[in-house]
């Protein structure tokens, strides 16, 4: 048996350091950290938590309360006459209609020393396709990702270190970063008095943003934008959110199987990664190569860039001299959306789509006929759309996409998963080709990360639900360096422009108004 093929040894830990706490337990032989059934963290009950039942307004809607009778039509309907703007005005008055130029480049808003994301050059102004690159403070994310897996070490907290304070760490330094994360694991003393007493919700996401809007009320200087407290929030953020998206989780678990709350405990000394996987796996445990492939997906999705829309939503925010959580809870907000934080899921449907109506997964005509049936908006859910294809940077490669297939191939090898991950890379290469026969695009489209996310979480035994939420937990070291980017370096409130098109309208005494209901127009 090769050195990649050998089976892992799983324990709740990463590396080499962990394993004199390993301790076996037979028949399986699976290590587990000693004493982790009394760790287990607090057990509440249904009188001390909601996660056993869902409590409702118990106040309807107004349109369900007092129903849609004509005279409220105005009120449901009317803005939708005047707010469908028309294209032949965005062009007629330049508007940069997302912040794009007409080219499909982003509108230059800012400068910034954090990270480049590169997928074309502009000659002559015009846009000329180059291959996908990512950067990180000067540093090449293949570099970034490659080198910590080469000598089998974590990477995520060296990656959250150079973004947030510019430089790569040393040992000690990195260590002492470890350190002050560690240190805030745990949550305030009564935070679990409210959440997630208070906080249920069908949505971690929205947990996840109640949650470090409520740790405000828990900060004796919240509103200090000074340096230190910067910092000291953002790594508090680092220590918290992971146990956050897990409490959440487990609420609603907890709920559909009828059982008590467990609140995972924190681990001392754990990596993020191995954090995340001990919090979801609990007793089951993790491998170390589980644990590696998660540091990958953690590295690639730290930052990517400041125009994203969640990286720019706390770039706003903070540049209103706004506190760090307000700025974080919107960046969380914004990245629930389906149109930027949710995409994985829906690559993972699509490709159990594809994979249930075509019989031979190596047949790459078959493969491209069904493609075919899903751009003409024939099959599977009918968008024409291929998730996972295309990105709005990145013309003929995702650089991040490109890791994650490198190292999830040994995963996988593991895991019996290789067949679907070759159907994965089919359709990255099939697929562009079926979207110019069949739409007559022309640019060039290259996978994006999201083709591959859900399957490398799904190998990993991470639910669904959780997909964004890592996300988010990652992505947090990138909102930091980007919030204090703007704190300190712009220093100036982000207000563009709208320009108005709409008719002037002589005021009517509202006694003279006509009295039934009518649509503006």
């Amino acid at each position: 048996m090769s050195k990649d093929e050998k089976e892992p040894d799983t324990h709740k830990g990463g590396g080499p350091e962990a394993s004199k706490h390993d301790m076996p337990t037979a028949p399986s032989m699976q290590k587990i950290v000693p004493g982790k059934e009394h760790r287990r963290g607090a057990i509440l009950d249904s009188t001390e938590t909601s996660a056993l039942r869902l409590m409702g307004d118990s106040y309807p809607m107004p349109s369900v309360s007092l129903g849609r009778p004509p005279v409220s039509d105005q009120l449901y309907v009317g803005f939708r006459a005047i707010d469908e703007v028309p294209n032949e005005l965005f062009a007629k008055y330049d508007v940069k209609r997302g912040l794009r130029n007409a080219d499909g480049s982003g509108v230059l808003v800012g400068l910034t020393t954090i990270s480049n994301v590169h997928g074309y050059n502009k000659v002559d102004g015009k846009l000329v396709p180059d291959e996908g690159d990512l950067i990180y403070r000067g540093y090449h994310i293949r570099d970034l990702v490659s080198h910590p897996q080469e000598e089998d070490r974590f990477g995520y907290e060296e990656i959250a270190y150079l973004l947030i304070s510019g430089a790569l760490p040393t040992p000690d330094q990195l260590d002492d970063f470890k350190a002050r994360i560690d240190s805030r694991r745990e949550f305030p003393t009564d935070f679990l008095g409210v959440f997630p007493r208070r906080t249920r919700s069908h949505s971690i996401m929205n947990v996840m943003a109640r949650s470090v809007l409520m740790l405000y009320a828990f900060d004796p200087i919240p509103d200090d934008t000074s340096p230190e407290h910067e910092v000291d929030v953002a790594l508090s953020m680092l220590g918290r959110l992971p146990r956050i998206a897990a409490i959440a989780q487990a609420a609603n678990r907890a709920a559909e199987e009828n059982a008590r709350l467990v609140v995972p405990a924190a681990e001392p000394g754990f990596s993020m990664a191995e954090t995340v996987l001990d919090i979801l796996r609990g007793d089951e445990g993790f491998t170390h190569e589980e644990a590696m492939m998660l540091d990958v997906m953690l590295m690639l999705h730290a930052e990517h860039g400041g125009g994203n829309n969640s990286t720019f939503s706390c770039r706003v925010l903070s540049s209103s001299g706004t506190d760090a959580y307000s700025a974080y809870s919107a960046a969380i907000g914004s990245l629930k959306g389906p149109k930027h934080g949710g995409a994985n899921s829906k690559v993972g449907e699509m490709i159990d789509d594809i994979g249930a109506h075509v019989g031979n997964w190596e047949d790459d005509d078959e493969i491209a006929s069904y493609l075919a049936q899903i751009v003409q908006g024939q099959a599977f859910d009918r968008s024409g759309l291929i998730y996972g294809l295309g990105h709005a940077v990145y013309t003929l490669s995702d650089p991040r996409a490109q890791l994650v297939k490198k190292y999830a191939r040994k995963l996988a090898k593991i895991k019996g998963q290789e067949e679907r991950l070759n159907l994965i890379e089919r359709i990255e290469d099939l697929g562009p080709q079926v979207m110019r026969d069949v739409k007559g695009i022309t640019k060039p489209i290259c996978a994006n990360i999201d083709l591959y996310t859900g399957f490398v979480y799904s190998m990993l035994g991470i639910p669904e639900e959780m997909y964004t939420p890592i996300f988010a937990i990652a992505r947090m070291a990138g909102w930091a360096s980007h919030r204090m980017e703007e704190l300190y370096g712009s220093s100036r409130i982000i207000r563009p422009a709208y320009n108005s098109y709409m008719p002037e309208n002589e005021y009517v005494p509202l006694a003279e108004r006509a009295k039934e209901s009518r649509i503006w127009t």
